[in-house]
């Protein structure tokens, strides 16, 4: 079971097991495809076994009769292709400098839906992360989804939030890679003043400290500490019920030996993404989120404002790059880019082409397979391991925050929010 589960019944195969690596070596030893015996796996009717993890030892499942294939596909040759850019995908994303605990992940759970971490008891983390929605904003105005998320006085970010399913298995946090990890990122939108706008760190701990429950929940989240409320240990437990947010997918379970979990158009999307070139950038557990990448490597991405990673390094060579995102269930986190100027999943995945690979545009077939192998990362909500939690009630009012003074001249550091914020949601 996820540690710091509600208690509200099991999670059946959801289960967390295991350290870090053991937890990837147990992915990639998911389901060995058995071979041996068995009839070519392209041969319509040819029986295969899954053998897949419990924790009584492994299981074997026999499984239906595999349909046919398109001729011009190996699943064999496909399935060893694959395993030679993606892992299965972990049920944590475990770190050592933040070890997660069962007291930790429930602090963490109602921080995350807490609005009193803001400026006026109005915005959470779930706010502009929906984690009943693929961790996105779903708000619309007039109808339509909007591109950046609102924050505090209905103020709009600059960038697109981004989901925070899956996010730990990234190679750092933001659009531009501000911050290294889910902890670190944790801090930047509760300060931002655009997004929960509170004034400093002392203020977000004074508001804490007035919620007797969480100073208890604190306390128990990380014993030993004299005084444990501090807007570190803030960030470690929402880090923490992060790094427990996973989506494993029908192509996990391929990855792992189910030959059969995916179907024709899937398995030809699949083959045609990595002979094209997709997987320079997504490759990895996550499907991508361990590079930056230049939008627009081979064909300029006309109308780009922002300039990305080089408003942190003011180099030029880090204009237009930002951190290549996950496509785990992308299906499902419209609008695309850093500034959700992209409405459907068909219209970025044919510019992706023309701006980013060598080939050039894709004819209907192969953005169709290409759509198809998309649809087979969308993975399963941990329904209960998501739900919303009952939140400490308020208690005296907290003190009055003064805001910290700082030289207006001096830039902000990175990680830290701007005068002129430009951070994504998250």
């Amino acid at each position: 079971m996820k540690k710091g589960m509600p208690q509200i019944s099991s999670l059946g195969p959801r289960r967390a097991h295991g350290r870090g690596s053991s937890l990837v070596g147990a992915a990639l030893a998911l389901g060995a495809l058995a071979i041996g015996g068995c009839q070519d796996p392209n041969a319509g009717g040819a029986p295969t076994r899954w053998t897949k993890p419990g924790h009584g030892g492994h299981e074997v499942e026999t499984l239906p009769s595999i349909p046919p294939r398109p001729n011009t596909v190996s699943v064999a040759a496909v399935l060893e292709k694959a395993r030679q850019h993606f892992a299965p995908l972990p049920q944590v994303a475990e770190t050592p400098t933040n070890p997660i605990t069962e007291e930790k992940v429930t602090l963490g759970r109602m921080l995350y839906f807490d609005p009193r971490l803001s400026k006026n008891d109005d915005v959470s983390c779930a706010t502009c992360h929906d984690l009943e929605h693929y961790g996105i904003d779903i708000r619309e105005t007039n109808g339509v989804r909007n591109k950046t998320s609102l924050g505090h006085g209905g103020q709009a970010g600059e960038r697109n939030a981004p989901t925070v399913y899956d996010a730990g298995f990234h190679f750092a946090q933001f659009w531009d890679g501000r911050a290294r990890d889910l902890e670190e990122q944790a801090k930047g939108p509760v300060l931002n003043p655009v997004e929960m706008a509170m004034p400093d760190d002392k203020a977000v701990v004074a508001k804490l400290r007035s919620i007797p429950g969480y100073v208890e929940a604190f306390a128990a989240a990380f014993p030993g500490q004299g005084d444990a409320v501090t807007f570190d240990n803030m960030a470690r437990a929402i880090g923490a019920f992060e790094r427990q947010l996973t989506t494993p997918a029908p192509f996990d379970a391929f990855l792992g030996g189910k030959i059969t979990a995916l179907d024709g158009d899937q398995l030809e999307g699949l083959d045609l993404f990595m002979n094209v070139g997709c997987i320079q950038c997504h490759t990895g557990p996550a499907v991508g989120g361990g590079m930056f990448q230049k939008l627009g490597t081979v064909k300029p991405w006309e109308g780009l404002t922002d300039t990305g990673r080089a408003k942190l390094s003011n180099s030029k060579a880090d204009e237009f790059v930002f951190k290549v995102p996950s496509l785990r269930n992308v299906t499902e986190t419209a609008p695309y880019l850093h500034d959700g100027s992209i409405a459907t999943l068909d219209e970025i995945v044919k510019k992706m082409a023309v701006h980013q690979l060598a080939k050039g545009e894709l004819s209907e077939p192969e953005l169709s397979a290409l759509l198809a192998f998309l649809g087979s990362l969308k993975g399963e909500l941990p329904t209960e391991y998501i739900a919303k939690p009952t939140l400490p009630p308020s208690g005296r009012a907290a003190p009055a925050a003064v805001p910290a003074e700082a030289p207006a001249a001096e830039p902000a550091e990175p990680g830290e929010p701007e005068e002129d914020p430009t951070e994504e949601p998250a």
